[in-house]
């Protein structure tokens, strides 16, 4: 199959053309197209020029590009999951479900209203609040997931009456192309607009005079360019961004009922999930119980290729990635002990076995940092209130989790966690409906949900004298 770039409601060639890599066996899937800086201005210069008359198609209008969108992607779920897989390298069924997220996130935002609020109206004065579309959007997205991601932005973006234009990362592009062949006959010329490249444009299009918006997912070194470089012209910008999200067993928790939501909620997609457990702590009393426990559930889990159903973990997205997991698992067998996995089998593909490491604690490398990738340090703690401190000491705040046999007791202290999202008894459960917002270094602004829509407009008050 061949892909192509969608610039101003044209599916075209780029300047040239990459090969995109499948983690799993190192082969070439397809060749991928990649924009020029030429292309990029096309991109822009398109959706600036759509966006005013989208702004003004009724909002019932837009949501039904949305469900169209949707539908699209439910027909074509099959093919679609099946290349996340080979470009990502995530196991069929969970390709499967980030197909459907899509679904949702299309289902989810067309429902939504953008209707203006009376914050008073009397003899004297009508004050009236409306949600108003930015302008031109910019959304530059990573490897990991990256038609949901991409669909957190557009599907909000445009129902807002924003356009967009989507960049996802060079090594796996094929899976947002695809997504723009099912809608550009849907939505207007110009109103979405998918270029590639190869790490070469995204500076150009953050500061683009024309783009109002900048919506990133990624690291925060990133991060930290992208707002840097946003600042110069005051644009708007909403960061989703590293994690290092701690887990809380408490003292009482059945070990033997939780162990495969743990391993799931640590290790889903080769733990290259930003809000994936990176850091587990555990009460002395039972560590190595629970480290026994944890480490035998997951000894029988298959990593391979995710076209296989057998398999429960697929490889590292890429080879740099893989290199710096690598780096981590060495750390991990010089300071600490692993207990499971921890092999880098021969052979073609960027595989590393899901490991677990004990007796290791903060300040190692392991849990101050973010592998992302399938190493899950396991510490051990003496009391509540100290795995709290230690939780909240990391500069990172996107996700965090409390898990016990008490659901008030783990309330009360997910209470006290700092970080965007605090689950009980589940990690990284998402779903469009839900606000996934950040805090502290792990990000700016919130994705999903109502408020991820509104992340998309601009607040305007009509303030009227009678």
């Amino acid at each position: 199959m061949s892909y192509k770039l969608l610039i101003d409601g044209k599916l075209v060639d780029g300047k040239c053309q990459v090969d995109v890599i499948n983690p799993a066996d190192e082969s070439v899937i397809s060749a991928s197209p990649v924009a020029d800086a030429t292309q990029l201005e096309k991109a822009v210069a398109a959706a600036a020029q759509a966006q005013l008359g989208w702004a003004a198609t009724p909002l019932a209008e837009r949501a039904a590009c949305l469900r169209a969108l949707g539908e699209r992607v439910a027909a074509r779920e099959a093919d679609i999951a099946r290349l996340i897989t080979l470009e990502v390298g995530r196991p069929l069924p969970l390709a499967h479900f980030e197909a459907q997220l899509v679904q949702k996130s299309c289902a989810y935002y067309s429902e939504q209203r953008l209707d203006n609020e009376v914050l008073l109206d009397d003899e004297a004065m009508r004050v009236e609040v409306q949600r108003v579309p930015l302008g031109v959007v910019a959304a530059i997205l990573p490897w990991n997931a990256p038609l949901y991601l991409a669909i957190n932005k557009l599907a909000p973006a445009v129902l807002a009456g924003n356009s967009i234009v989507l960049k996802p990362a060079p090594t796996t592009p094929l899976s947002t192309l695809l997504l723009g062949e099912l809608m550009a006959d849907i939505f207007p010329s110009g109103v979405v607009n998918i270029i590639t490249d190869q790490n070469d444009l995204g500076a150009a299009l953050v500061a683009h005079p024309k783009v109002a918006k900048v919506a990133f997912t990624g690291s925060t070194v990133t991060g930290r360019k992208i707002l840097s470089a946003a600042a110069e012209q005051l644009k708007k910008v909403s960061l989703e961004l590293s994690g290092n999200d701690a887990a809380i067993l408490l003292p009482d928790v059945d070990i033997a009922a939780i162990a495969p939501d743990l391993i799931f909620g640590a290790f889903f997609n080769s733990a290259q999930i930003c809000a994936v457990i990176k850091r587990l702590y555990v009460p002395e009393s039972r560590y190595d119980e629970i480290c026994e426990v944890l480490a035998a559930g997951l000894s029988q889990a298959k990593t391979g290729n995710g076209l296989d159903p057998d398999v429960q973990f697929g490889p590292i997205q890429n080879a740099a990635q893989f290199d710096k997991v690598k780096g981590f698992l060495e750390e991990a067998r010089r300071s600490g002990t692993i207990i499971c996995g921890g092999e880098v089998p021969d052979g073609k593909g960027y595989f590393i076995t899901p490991t677990l490491v004990r007796d290791v604690s903060d300040g190692h490398p392991l849990v101050d940092e973010e592998p992302f990738g399938p190493i899950l340090p396991i510490i051990k703690y003496s009391d509540v209130d100290d795995a709290v401190r230690r939780a909240n000491a990391s500069p990172y705040g996107l996700g965090a989790s409390v898990w016990s046999a008490d659901s008030s007791a783990a309330q009360r202290i997910a209470a006290r966690l700092e970080a965007g999202t605090v689950w009980v008894n589940q990690h990284c459960a998402i779903d469009p409906s839900v606000p996934f917002p950040t805090t502290k270094c792990s990000g700016l602004g919130v994705e999903a949900g109502r408020e991820g829509l509104l992340e998309f407009c601009n607040l305007k008050v009509l303030n009227i004298k009678k």
